[in-house]
């Protein structure tokens, strides 16, 4: 069976960090959306139920129907746009808005306009955006210096041992001894953790113009550009070419038939994604699916043990988090700045749009990403000869 003979450990590791580095980095933020719309306790954990089925059922499908890491993740813009834009909005009215805005994404799938938008991007534009989106990441794993400075010390000395005698391994001694310390300065806050399953809870959807207008529309908008478009560049810069209107398509019917949980998007993850396109997941580029799948697998049982998973995400240092990610991260920056500089036609355009990305500017609630590309196109446009 080709799934066992292309399993591994660091793959398996891949996902974790994946869904490690998915919680603890917007996970508040969803919780701050469920609050702007006055949810129960209740509602809250079937939103984390439903919202982690969701990610766990299409990371494993789509990866294993098209044998390449295809992760899948909520929106973080669109449940920050929720925080500002739902005041007014009765729950039921914001489940309504978010099935439609679950229908037009799949409707973007279906007729594969969106796809065809995609691959009109030069790949020194769309390997700028990766690296700009990840640089930060490689920057909180330095900075993390200041704030716990054995504790960074100690990862980062071990990721440059291991990467020069065991390289497939690195990530993995990076954690272990990440809670070692942790666990030896009593970093890890592990009392009062129990196990409890989650339940999900109905909420019948309706609609209202208001919330067309300020939840459906948006939500659409900004998960796509903000979204969508970096989870596409990252499959493309990674060297992965599945079909990407069947995937929308799919999250789109996904965020449809869950959002009455409390699912209010999810599509391509671009940050999480590239953990799982990495070197440090297999060395071999057709067996880096099974990461996206480990990924899929930890999303399903946080769905199950929603509470708990999330109050032991929690109890990490979130130094520790952000050093593994941003350790397990740096080859992949390194590649995207590789490929971004390579043809020095589309030089400038690249840099413009590495650095505009990095530079974590929003406007109109649409994320750096979106307008690294814009920056990009327009430079691109601008300076060709001919």
């Amino acid at each position: 069976m080709r799934i066992v003979n292309d399993f591994s450990l660091s793959a398996v590791l891949a996902g974790l960090i994946t869904v490690l580095v998915g919680f603890t980095s917007s996970a508040v933020i969803v919780f701050q959306a469920a609050q702007a719309l006055h949810a129960t306790p209740e509602q809250t954990a079937s939103w984390m139920w439903s919202l982690s089925i969701a990610m766990g059922l299409t990371c494993i499908g789509l990866s294993l129907r098209y044998r390449v890491p295809v992760v899948t993740a909520w929106s973080t813009p669109g449940a920050a746009l929720l925080v500002t834009s739902v005041a007014g909005v009765s729950m039921p009215e914001a489940i309504g808005a978010f099935m439609l805005s679950g229908a037009l994404m799949m409707l973007a799938g279906v007729s594969g306009w969106f796809e065809r938008a995609m691959k009109r991007i030069p790949m020194a534009l769309a390997s700028a955006m990766l690296a700009g989106v990840l640089l930060r990441f490689g920057f909180a794993a330095f900075t993390s210096l200041q704030t716990q400075l054995l504790l960074a010390l100690g990862m980062l000395a071990t990721y440059l041992g291991l990467r020069r005698y065991l390289q497939r391994y690195a990530i993995l001694g990076v954690l272990l001894v990440g809670l070692l310390i942790a666990g030896i300065q009593g970093q890890l806050h592990l009392g009062g953790i129990n196990l409890e399953l989650a339940a999900p809870v109905w909420v019948t959807p309706s609609l209202s113009w208001q919330s067309i207008a300020s939840v459906a529309l948006p939500l659409f908008l900004v998960t796509m550009a903000s979204q969508n478009v970096p989870g596409v560049t990252v499959l493309h810069a990674n060297g992965y070419r599945p079909p990407i209107s069947p995937i929308i398509g799919w999250t789109g019917l996904t965020t449809v038939v869950l959002a009455p949980f409390g699912t209010f998007a999810i599509n391509l993850a671009a940050i999480t994604a590239a953990i799982c396109m990495g070197k440090d997941a297999h060395e071999d580029a057709n067996k880096r699916y099974i990461a996206a799948m480990a990924a899929g697998v930890f999303y399903l049982l946080i769905g199950l043990f929603g509470a708990t998973v999330a109050a032991l995400l929690a109890a990490f240092p979130k130094e520790l988090v952000l050093v593994v990610a941003g350790l397990a991260l740096l080859n992949i920056i390194g590649n995207g700045l590789a490929l971004a500089v390579r043809e020095e036609a589309h030089r400038e355009a690249a840099i413009i749009t590495f650095v505009v990305t990095a530079s974590g500017v929003t406007l109109f609630s649409i994320g750096s990403a979106f307008w690294g590309l814009v920056a990009g196109t327009i430079a691109t446009l601008v300076l060709r000869k001919g």
